[in-house]
Parts: structure tokens; sequence; C-alpha cells
């Protein structure tokens, strides 16, 4: 299901059926806000609905990184002719977790595209992608929702109190991969209490925390739920609502939001100790 985003919808239906389908797409925005359920749309009307299994189709997604292998077997597969279809689609999900080397390569295809290739790459960091392969790509925006809009579809939403639905909306913040996840699994909304309860820990305590945080793997994951929560208690401030009893100023928490967003991007960049740097987020909290 996509919520929102029906410009770029319209835009991308209108170039198909006017066959001005140009061969690289950026897709740039925030995280979860709707960027590849708008691709797979696009590519249903290319490929047909069937298209995640269509042998003309390829989907790269990256969780750590994008390897230059991964790039290989793409431009192996692609200097081929189309199986069963005019066209040949690939998705770059994460495309900034390619490594240079894998940049690189891939650089060199868009240099020489293919008349019947089209590629599709879906980040929320551009920055960390080559210039030429910025320049090469036409780049189409995604932006989060209104909060009125994300309002309006939670009234349709049953099984959820007032409460709930205004938790939800709040930290979704005009995001509806966020939303629909909170929406299926309203367990999530204890995060909150969660964290309140880790804040109030002594500092060994946070520390041993998140040394199983880092020996698990899971410190990207728990830096995106910090950010739901620092971000609901953000608005929560703004609004003048004391939804939990929390000291800090809203100044406070905004440098913690800095803080856990530089943490964020220090292990997506760098190789620095996981376990490290979560402690030194601990120590700003």
């Amino acid at each position: 299901m996509i919520l929102g985003h029906e410009t770029q919808i319209q835009y991308l239906k209108k170039i198909f059926q006017e066959g001005k389908i140009p061969h690289a797409f950026l897709f740039c925005g925030p995280e979860k806000v709707g960027k590849k359920q708008v691709a797979f749309e696009f590519c249903s009307l290319i490929l047909g609905k069937k298209f995640k299994t269509h042998p003309d189709f390829l989907l790269i997604e990256g969780e750590n990184t994008i390897q230059i292998d991964q790039i290989r077997d793409l431009i192996s597969k692609f200097s081929l002719k189309p199986i069963k279809s005019n066209w040949q689609v690939a998705i770059l999900d994460n495309a900034h977790l390619m490594t240079k080397e894998a940049q690189q390569s891939f650089l060199k295809t868009l240099e020489e595209p293919k008349t019947n290739a089209i590629f599709i790459l879906i980040t929320a960091y551009p920055s960390l992608l080559l210039p030429t392969i910025l320049s090469r790509c036409q780049k189409i925006n995604f932006y989060p929702l209104s909060n009125e809009k994300i309002l309006s579809f939670l009234k349709t939403v049953k099984n959820l109190s007032e409460e709930e639905k205004e938790i939800i909306a709040e930290i979704s913040a005009g995001r509806p991969g966020i939303l629909f996840e909170l929406i299926s699994d309203p367990q999530k909304i204890q995060t909150l209490r969660f964290f309140k309860k880790l804040l109030e820990l002594p500092l060994y305590k946070r520390f041993n925390f998140v040394k199983q945080i880092a020996e698990k793997e899971r410190e990207k994951e728990f830096l995106k739920e910090a950010t739901n929560y620092f971000r609901y208690l953000f608005l929560a401030k703004i609004k003048g609502k004391e939804i939990e009893s929390f000291p800090y100023s809203l100044s406070k928490i905004k440098e913690i939001l800095e803080a856990i967003q530089y943490t964020f991007f220090l292990l997506l960049i760098t190789n620095v100790n996981k376990r490290l740097a979560l402690e030194v987020l601990m120590l700003n909290l």
C-alpha cells in the first residue's frame, strides 16, 4: 500500500505512457518515507504486477554494504537482451551502501547505458554517492507526509485508542513505513517505556546493555528506535505535553537527537568500534 506521493507517481506514469523513461533514477528522501514502494509501483507498470519474479527484474538490497561482486552480477545480467520484456529494470535499495569500488564499477554502466535498461537508485544519503553517479540520474525527491494526512489515515484504522493514534502519528513523523509498522505491531509503542527505563539506569548498566546490542549487531536498529523515541519527546515538548515524566529540556533533547544521528552516521561510513561509539552516546544521554 502506498500512502501519499501522488505527484511522484503521476509523473512516473506520465513518462511511462509517453515512452520517455530515462535510463537512471535517484529516489531521495528520508528512510521509510515510501521510496521503495513507489519504485515497486513503477516496476509494476513496466514489467507487470508479478515483476518481483520477472526474469528481467533485479533487486539489490544493502544492509551493511553493496559489494562490487553484486554490481558485477548486475552488469553481467544486463549485458544480455531482455528475456520476456522490452525492458530490464534494476532497483538498488540503500544505494549509498555501495563500496567505492562498486560505485566506480556501476558508474561505467551509467556512462554507457543500454537503451532498454532502467536503474532505480534509492537512498536517504545521496551525498555518499559519487557526484558522477548523481549527475547521471534523474532525481526524484520524496518528502514526509503532512501530519494532517497521517491523522486522516489513522481515523480509518480500528482497534487503536485515540492516544495510540496520536503517539503513532508523532513517532512516524510523516513516514508511512514507520506508520504501517506501528499499526501492524502496536507493541512497538512500548519502546517508549523501554527507553525511559534505560535512561534511569546507572551508567555501568547502560554500558552492559549497549555491549549486548553491539554483540548482536543490532546497533542500527537500536539507534533508529532511539531516534523515534526522542523525536516523539521533542514534538511532545514543543506542543507543551507532558506525556511522560521527563526532566530534559527541549534544547537537551535536540542535543541528544543530534548525538544519535552523528553516531548512526559514524557507524554507517566508518569502521569505528561499535561498542565504543554506543558507550560514548550513553555518556551524552
